[in-house]
């Protein structure tokens, strides 16, 4: 019943993104789950998609051609580190990407900039709900990625997301993601809602029950 009084409290909007949203997760882990998985996971790049035209939407941009530019950064900062890393292993350790991501150019798919777009704001603005001092929430919102990253690194070549040459990620790995994500963080600060919207929390819990889910069912 409190669910119910919950979601009849929210408006419209919400109420749709949150339906889509875990409409798509609960459906991707059934699908996966059940046996399906090469369908399901071959829609990756609608499911990143999807999430960038829900949080845009929940969102809009703040600050017109100025939000503009700092989110194409953040898009270019994303490709960028993924063509040191992939090409050179300088960056997160050597790596290469496998096909479920869409489209790549010079091996790395044009979505995982946007994935990295989404998981910023997404955890930004959920420190920010909470977080009042500056650096704290860009300290925060990074741990938070990090944290996210660790329960996707152990599906991601199970996933043909992306295969580690040594078969594992390396500790770097995650140190440099938390290096990229302060970065990122401080870069988007200035853009993340102060209002308690419950879209930025919904998208984080249903991003880590789907990789945290398969993470037990792979490794016990």
């Amino acid at each position: 019943m409190q669910l119910i009084a919950y979601f009849s409290n929210l408006d419209q909007k919400t109420k749709i993104s949150l339906f889509g949203l875990w409409l798509v997760t609960i459906s991707g882990i059934l699908g996966i789950w059940l046996g399906d998985s090469d369908w399901f996971l071959s829609k990756t790049p609608f499911n990143l998609l999807l999430c960038l035209f829900l949080t845009l939407w929940n969102f809009p941009l703040k600050n017109g051609w100025k939000s503009i530019l700092l989110w194409s950064l953040i898009y270019l900062l994303g490709m960028g580190v993924e063509l040191v890393g992939v090409h050179t292993g300088l960056l997160f350790g050597k790596y290469h990407y496998g096909n479920n991501l869409g489209p790549k150019i010079a091996g790395v798919p044009l979505l995982i900039g946007v994935n990295w777009m989404i998981l910023t704001f997404i955890t930004g603005s959920i420190c920010r709900r909470f977080i009042a001092q500056k650096w704290l929430v860009i300290l925060c919102s990074a741990l938070l990625m990090v944290t996210l990253d660790f329960f996707i690194e152990v599906n991601a070549p199970l996933f043909d997301f992306w295969y580690w040459d040594i078969g594992y990620p390396p500790l770097r790995n995650f140190i440099d993601w938390f290096i990229i994500a302060v970065i990122m963080q401080t870069i988007l600060h200035n853009e993340l809602y102060t209002k308690k919207h419950p879209f930025p929390l919904h998208h984080f819990a249903s991003q880590l029950l789907f990789f945290a889910f398969f993470y037990v069912i792979y490794t016990f």
